[in-house]
């Protein structure tokens, strides 16, 4: 079956027309496009329409960043209001579907391969148990898959907007200089591409440091997060205790969702962030923080916790669902 898949986020919007056959995807066409660069969902899908043509699609299915009401979803780090109904009149497209774009994610993981998965913790994984993916990106993103007869079935959360909870005292000064900017304090605040860029700057004003050179560079660039990584591998200070404290709470907040939703079958971790870091996580404070729940410890530090290499993954469960769910 043909379908039309899209995956927006709030850097970039990925559609695809795919061919999906038994659980499998094979993408025909894609593209990427700047999502910041249109006014609006609508127009991105007309021009990919209008270029590659969509006329034998049978269905189609969008993953959003933020939450799906209905038919209809406000998007969280972008200025668009989705509206399936609006989509299919206007764009004449058939069996539109909104998906969270985590919900999207988490379908997507059973297209892929072994290789497409890095291994951070092999574990002792639940026969039977649900299963977390913890997404840090533009936002923080996070899904439960929930077993039932057999098979996992994704649900969508916005657990990324619950409280931060510091756990130390540099945590707590944190907290509150995020606080007497943003009022509220959420996870996403700091696990996240901004919430890197915002935790670099507050370490640097507390060591009473001027920026280097290239932090302005970086900014201008709007890819912050890559430069900061790339500076703690060349030695950059200020940028390594940035990203060791960057790695501590992402381990700490997807230690709390493996909690909230008993994800005793493994915790997957997607977005942009965590591929590029894989391999510091091992050294990192990530499994640290992650296994340290009190009482909860001996539970915890059994999940088994795979890193998502595949950027394809949201797009691929888009396209899976949409051929699953078309109308007859």
């Amino acid at each position: 079956m043909k379908v039309l898949a899209g995956d927006v986020g709030g850097t970039n919007t990925r559609l695809a027309i795919c061919e999906v056959n038994d659980g499998k995807v094979l993408r025909l066409v894609h593209t990427i496009e700047p999502s910041a660069s249109h006014e609006s969902l609508e127009e991105i899908i007309r021009n990919f329409a209008s270029t590659h043509g969509a006329d034998d699609v049978r269905a189609v299915c969008i993953g959003l960043p933020g939450p799906v009401r209905g038919r209809r979803a406000q998007l969280t780090n972008l200025p668009w209001v989705v509206d399936a109904d609006v989509l299919e009149r206007v764009l004449g497209l058939p069996s539109i579907t909104l998906l969270n774009d985590l919900e999207a994610n988490a379908h997507g993981l059973s297209t892929l391969a072994d290789a497409d998965f890095s291994v951070l913790r092999e574990g002792a994984p639940l026969q039977g148990g649900n299963a977390g993916l913890v997404s840090a990106g533009t936002g923080l993103g996070q899904a439960g898959m929930h077993f039932v007869r057999g098979k996992l079935f994704p649900f969508p959360t916005e657990g990324g907007h619950t409280d931060f909870a510091a756990s130390n005292d540099f945590e707590w000064e944190l907290f509150q200089h995020l606080a007497r900017t943003h009022g509220h304090v959420s996870w996403e605040r700091i696990v996240s591409g901004p919430g890197l860029a915002a935790l670099y700057e507050f370490i640097l004003e507390r060591a009473g440091a001027s920026a280097p050179p290239w932090w302005d560079e970086a900014k201008e660039s709007k890819e912050p997060a890559a430069a900061i990584a790339t500076a703690a591998d060349e030695g950059d200070e200020h940028a390594d205790v940035a990203i060791d404290h960057f790695l501590g709470c992402y381990g700490a907040e997807a230690g709390n969702f493996a909690l909230k939703i008993l994800a005793t079958g493994g915790i997957y971790l997607g977005g942009g962030i965590a591929p590029k870091l894989a391999k510091r996580m091992k050294s990192s404070r990530f499994l640290e923080r992650f296994d340290d729940k009190g009482r909860m410890r001996h539970l915890v530090e059994q999940i088994p916790i795979r890193v998502v290499l595949n950027d394809s993954a949201a797009l691929q469960g888009a396209a899976l669902y949409a051929a699953t769910h078309a109308e007859p």
